[in-house]
């Protein structure tokens, strides 16, 4: 399925007093992978919520195997597990500049209609763009 991969710089403020990014920031990290992989597809979340539908993440998994310290630059490879339906997952590979695995993850997230406020079918201009 589609792949797409961003490079981000480690931030001081992202560090704990260890100098390592704390293990909180690796989801901000997932979520900057998740709106660029959908933006190069062509849709951001601001159009997304435009046309009414909310993509709120249900579930998150993160196994970390090494730190990631201050001024590292990192890559977030992002990887759709699978067509989409009323829900669409994602799965993630966090490398350091030698190629080293940092973490690896995976996240589920749950289209809403924002007039309803359920759950809904992926929405068809997603679906099209994927099946080009």
């Amino acid at each position: 399925m589609k792949i797409d991969e961003i490079q981000i710089r480690v931030r001081y403020g992202e560090t704990d007093q260890m100098g390592v990014v704390y293990h909180g920031n690796y989801a901000l990290y997932l979520e900057m992978g998740r709106v660029e992989w959908l933006r190069k597809l062509g849709i951001s979340y601001k159009m997304m919520e435009e046309s009414g539908i909310m993509l709120p993440v249900v579930s998150l998994s993160i196994n970390y195997k090494k730190s990631a310290s201050y001024d590292d630059v990192i890559n977030v490879k992002t990887q759709l597990k699978k067509t989409p339906t009323v829900k669409i997952e994602f799965e993630y590979e966090i490398t350091n500049k030698a190629g080293e695995i940092l973490t690896t993850a995976s996240t589920i997230l749950v289209f809403i209609d924002t007039k309803t406020n359920k759950p809904t079918k992926a929405p068809k201009y997603l679906l099209d763009l994927l099946e080009d």
